[in-house]
């Protein structure tokens, strides 16, 4: 099976969208971790405005992971809702 880039439902803080590059990568959640500070320093050190717009680029353009793909710790047997 092809590997797929797509965002993260497991692994994310905002979005999922560097924890998606990183499991893409192969990399372990500590390397996920330095991939963000170090995504969060260079755009601080790069006025911010590259970064951010980078990173609403990669937001819109990588597409969601299926719920079926990965299934998130916290919520295993809920409905649409959530309940």
């Amino acid at each position: 099976m092809q590997k797929k880039l797509t965002k993260s439902a497991s692994n994310k803080l905002l979005s999922g969208t560097l924890a998606g590059i990183g499991e893409y990568l192969g990399w372990t959640d500590s390397q996920i971790t330095l991939l963000r500070i170090g995504y969060a320093v260079l755009s601080v050190f790069s006025a911010g405005f590259p970064g951010a717009l980078l990173y609403l680029i990669l937001l819109l353009v990588i597409p969601s992971a299926n719920k079926s793909d990965s299934v998130s710790a916290d919520k295993h047997d809920t409905d649409d809702y959530g309940w």
